[in-house]
């Protein structure tokens, strides 16, 4: 009985499994993707049930398709892969090092910006780079490196400024972009409850660790989203510890 027994191997296996199962499901719940899974199942469970029955003819249609189902799968969840893909880049895993020395020193600053903006209720997406960098969503847009301040997020986020129209990217306590395009949620839900600009904050959190804090033009309210999903009605010293957690 002694084969019963897992061994050390055995066990990392499992684990490792049920880590990737695990992210998986997550990235389906975000994306809204039950439906494809549900059918993946179904053709498993139809594979199960001919082999048991030996039906020879659904069984010989089967194998015929088993060689493509790896090419189907790659196919049907290209967007779920590439956001789990981005979630486990190592090499942006290993940048932690380097990073937020002056988060203090920008935190402030920034929540005096959202706060002007939310008593003036002029809309605007800030994206607080974590531990997976956004290049691609930086070099689309407007390349700053410029140093954090209230003046100007003010300005960036003014209307009848050129770069208004977009997020604003921090990087390292410093303002790395702005008119950035980000990507929209494809949680079905949330396009019946939100707009534009709280799909692209909950998006951008869908495929990386960054965590985007947002302003409303219409209310003024603030909202920060985290790991896909959205918090609404932030109060300000809510948003500090949200900042600081998140910038640690």
């Amino acid at each position: 009985m002694n084969f019963l027994i897992p061994g050390f191997n055995d066990i990392i296996d499992i684990v490792i499994i049920s880590v990737i199962i695990y992210q998986c499901l997550i990235v389906m719940k975000r994306t809204g993707s039950y439906q494809i899974l549900y059918g993946l199942l179904l053709i498993a469970a139809l594979y199960l049930i001919t082999a048991f029955m030996k039906l020879e003819m659904v069984s010989g249609l089967l194998n015929t398709l088993k060689s493509l189902w790896v090419i189907v799968v790659i196919v049907l969840f290209q967007p779920e892969i590439r956001a789990l893909l981005a979630k486990l880049n190592l090499n942006d895993e290993l940048s932690f090092l380097s990073r937020r020395n002056d988060a203090k020193d920008y935190c402030g600053a920034l929540i005096d910006a959202v706060s002007t903006m939310s008593f003036r209720r002029i809309g605007a997406i800030i994206v607080i780079e974590n531990k997976r960098h956004l290049n691609e969503y930086i070099n689309a847009g407007e390349i700053l490196d410029s140093k954090l301040s209230l003046r100007l997020i003010i300005t960036i986020f003014n209307i009848k400024s050129v770069l208004h129209d977009g997020a604003v990217i921090i990087r390292n306590g410093r303002i790395i972009a702005a008119k950035a395009v980000l990507p929209l949620s494809k949680n079905v839900s949330n396009k019946q409850k939100y707009g534009t600009r709280h799909l692209a904050a909950i998006g951008i959190t869908e495929v990386s660790d960054a965590l985007a804090i947002v302003v409303s033009e219409q209310t003024g309210r603030v909202s920060v989203a985290s790991e896909g999903l959205l918090q609404t009605d932030v109060a300000f010293e809510e948003l500090m510890q949200i900042i600081s957690d998140a910038t640690k």
